[in-house]
């Protein structure tokens, strides 16, 4: 490999850039709207008020779609599902599983899902 590409794949990897350009583009096709590039700048602003805590992040899913998606894997109605289905719920919206130390044993009630979407959400827009 030659060492402008492999000074290139740090670069896109020391910044986190394909994550961002990921989540960008499935806020885009979530939300298909009118006028994408000025989507795409709210989206950014969204992103530096976020880290001055100005305000919030934007997040693909609310609250009421990852209730639905818990109870999409609960299909028993027992109010809590296996670690390996919340990490493959993570995975599925694009968000890391690599810092998650659950034992495979490990029941992940409602509460906790959402709180952990919510963190990995927060996560993913920290590039």
């Amino acid at each position: 490999m030659a060492a402008g590409e492999e000074q290139s794949r740090e670069y896109l990897r020391r910044h986190r850039l394909p994550e961002l350009l990921h989540r960008l583009g499935a806020l885009l096709l979530f939300h298909r709207p009118e006028r994408p590039r000025e989507f795409l700048i709210q989206v950014l602003e969204r992103v530096k008020a976020g880290r001055r805590a100005e305000g919030e992040y934007p997040f693909l899913m609310d609250e009421a779609n990852v209730e639905a998606m818990f109870s999409l894997l609960d299909v028993l109605g027992q109010g809590s599902i296996r670690a390996a289905q919340y990490r493959e719920a993570l995975k599925t919206l694009g968000l890391s599983t690599e810092d998650l130390e659950l034992k495979d044993d490990v029941e992940i009630t409602l509460e906790e899902f959402k709180e952990g979407m919510k963190k990995k959400m927060l996560e993913s827009w920290s590039v």
